[in-house]
């Protein structure tokens, strides 16, 4: 992994950059023929959609308006461009769900098969877009994984019938497995609780979480999974014990690590188990780094929202169980 040229650590020289950055246009690239990152009940558009075709939601109680969906995209795009200046950063790849259908007030009153396009506004109340900076990389046991920055938006952690206060946003940085698209998320690369209520702080966090992440801290870790393997038994009784752990009494699943994937996306591991061509094991041990991608690849089916606290959990789960697989107690009762 190429050695990265950090910006200056200190909090008052990255808020100096955020006032004073002139922001860049994010330029189209030739789209890749790659599995999509999330997939669930999303969509595929591209900026120029959210920003020609989509309205701003305001805040109904001042008429304030939010920060869109393009100047959050644009905003993270840019910072990575600063923070990593002389590597080359890849247009965003944006996926969208739950569309918002509304009418521009001259059409409150037509049919519905009279409405013109014209006629018609909408937005999209959850979106997650992700873009590679593809000359950071590593190889895992054969798999190629760049680093990779995104951010999740959704409408619906946000109260917007009041008057205009702190919006929030999901940001990450990590990596991205090239075989399936698979996003690696590691605790010091994820904001899950990202408050603003400016694109300028916005800029000025995201540098900050850029500055504290250890990409080979991260790649280390990850690693680390190949060298310990589950047998069959073991992965049967472990699979058995996280579809259990849902239906657990609430006072006794509070004393066991969390476990975020639902009971389908469980049986989606347990399926690629047997049938993925890159990291399924049938009839032998499987080592944590499959057993890893086995449940960061369930979780693409996880709605935009949750997604990223999945991404998070999977791989708290995988670290995790390697540990108790070396004698830490703290997982052990998946294993028991």
């Amino acid at each position: 992994m190429e050695a990265l040229d950090l910006l200056p650590t200190r909090r008052s020289d990255l808020q100096e950059i955020a006032e004073t950055v002139d922001y860049m246009e994010v330029v189209e690239q030739p789209k890749k023929d790659n599995p999509h990152f999330i997939e669930a009940n999303t969509k595929e558009v591209d900026l120029q959609h959210l920003k020609t075709d989509c309205i701003v939601p305001v805040f109904s109680k001042d008429n304030e308006l939010t920060i869109s969906h393009p100047n959050f995209i644009e905003t993270v795009w840019d910072a990575a461009n600063s923070f990593f200046s002389g590597e080359r950063i890849d247009k965003p790849d944006i996926r969208i769900s739950h569309i918002v259908k509304g009418r521009i007030p001259e059409a409150i009153h037509k049919p519905v098969n009279q409405l013109l396009e014209s006629d018609k506004t909408q937005y999209y109340e959850r979106m997650m877009f992700c873009f590679e900076v593809p000359t950071i990389y590593e190889t895992i046991e054969g798999n190629k994984l760049t680093l990779s920055i995104g951010g999740v938006r959704a409408y619906n952690h946000m109260n917007l019938y009041s008057k205009k206060g702190i919006e929030k946003f999901k940001v990450f940085i990590g990596f991205k497995n090239q075989v399936c698209c698979n996003l690696c998320v590691f605790t010091d690369g994820l904001n899950s609780c990202l408050e603003v209520s400016n694109t300028n702080e916005l800029y000025r966090i995201v540098l900050e979480m850029f500055n504290n992440y250890n990409p080979a801290k991260h790649i280390h870790l990850m690693q680390t999974l190949t060298d310990s393997y589950l047998t069959e038994h073991q992965f049967c009784q472990l699979l058995g014990r996280m579809r259990l752990y849902q239906s657990l009494p609430q006072g006794y699943q509070k004393e066991i690590p969390r476990m975020l994937l639902t009971d389908t996306q469980i049986n989606s591991v347990s399926k690629a188990y047997i049938q993925d061509e890159n990291f399924g094991s049938l009839g032998s041990d499987i080592n944590m780094w499959k057993f890893y991608n086995l449940l960061t690849g369930a979780n693409k089916s996880s709605y935009i929202d949750s997604f990223l606290d999945r991404s998070l959990n999977a791989t708290e789960m995988a670290v995790g169980i390697n540990s108790a697989l070396h004698g830490d107690e703290k997982y052990k009762w998946f294993l028991d």
